[in-house]
């Protein structure tokens, strides 16, 4: 190194440092004025904020990473569904350290679920999921949540197939991706698949608000099988008797049923008007059920 080239280094590194601070200092300051008025963002490019940032970048992703997950919580808890600053805090996070695995995983699940419990954006959580495979080509539980939105966000089957079928070729992935890449072909979308993805995501994940949206999605797949299958008995009832039944009652009577089932949170089944069975209306699974339909 030249004696000029470690003067430079000299003045330019303390800038370095002072200008990252700096913004640091003016981004806490203008927190509660941003959140208040239009949530501006202070500063979008990653890569500029990485040079600043010199080796602390990784310190600097944490720092952001905390920020994303403030901005989503406390946006979350007021019920805003404006989450127009959830892709540049996560953009800016993961240029900063694109080996930051939490990002891409619950990052993409704040951006593709709908609102109100997400931005819905699954297409920028695409973006996102495939900048983290690009960065890690390793971590095979990238391409499942690349799968995952595919298949639940954005209803492509034959795309979210393909993703478990690549993520299944990591020497390190679970068997399963094979398996689901196998069904979402042949099948595209079906209740055992679905349950199986849930069920997943309830047992590995350790957000609270993740277990419980994945709890209530289980719920709701199981109320859907069992009014399918109290559908049939419907069917077989008017085969019977040359009517709909107008009660799960009527059911219980001709033999068809033993007892009044319940949905998964304890209230029982009840029958529209055409004879087709539904969720009770004081169950707290109707609320979470129209929700869904009207994400569809």
């Amino acid at each position: 190194m030249t004696f000029k080239s470690y003067v430079a280094l000299l003045v330019l590194v303390p800038l370095g440092f002072a200008g990252v601070w700096d913004l640091q200092k003016h981004i806490d300051a203008s927190q509660s004025r941003t959140e208040v008025e239009d949530d501006q963002v202070i500063l979008r490019s990653g890569k500029l904020v990485k040079a600043m940032s010199l080796e602390y970048a990784p310190l600097m992703a944490d720092i952001y990473w905390t920020r994303v997950v403030q901005y989503f919580g406390n946006k979350h808890a007021g019920k805003q569904v404006d989450l127009r600053l959830l892709w540049p805090l996560l953009d800016l996070t993961t240029v900063l350290d694109p080996q930051l695995m939490p990002a891409y995983h619950f990052g993409s699940m704040f951006l593709s679920d709908a609102p109100p419990r997400g931005a819905g954006r699954p297409d920028l959580a695409v973006r996102l999921i495939e900048r983290g495979i690009q960065a890690n080509p390793d971590q095979w539980r990238l391409y499942y949540d690349l799968g995952f939105v595919y298949y639940f966000d954005m209803k492509d089957y034959p795309k979210a197939s393909n993703a478990f079928l690549e993520g299944s070729k990591n020497p390190h992935a679970l068997i399963w991706m094979k398996i689901m890449a196998a069904k979402i072909a042949a099948e595209g979308n079906s209740t055992e698949t679905s349950v199986f993805l849930w069920q997943d995501v309830y047992n590995t994940t350790k957000d609270p608000e993740i277990k419980e949206n994945a709890q209530t999605h289980l719920r709701l797949l199981r109320s859907a099988e069992d009014c399918q299958q109290l559908d049939a008995l419907g069917d077989q009832y008017e085969k019977q008797f040359g009517r709909r039944p107008k009660r799960i009652s009527d059911l219980v009577q001709a033999g068809l049923l033993r007892g009044a089932p319940l949905d998964p949170l304890g209230y029982p089944y009840t029958l529209s008007e055409e004879g087709k069975a539904q969720l009770n209306l004081d169950s707290p699974l109707l609320e979470k059920q129209v929700m869904e339909q009207r994400r569809k």
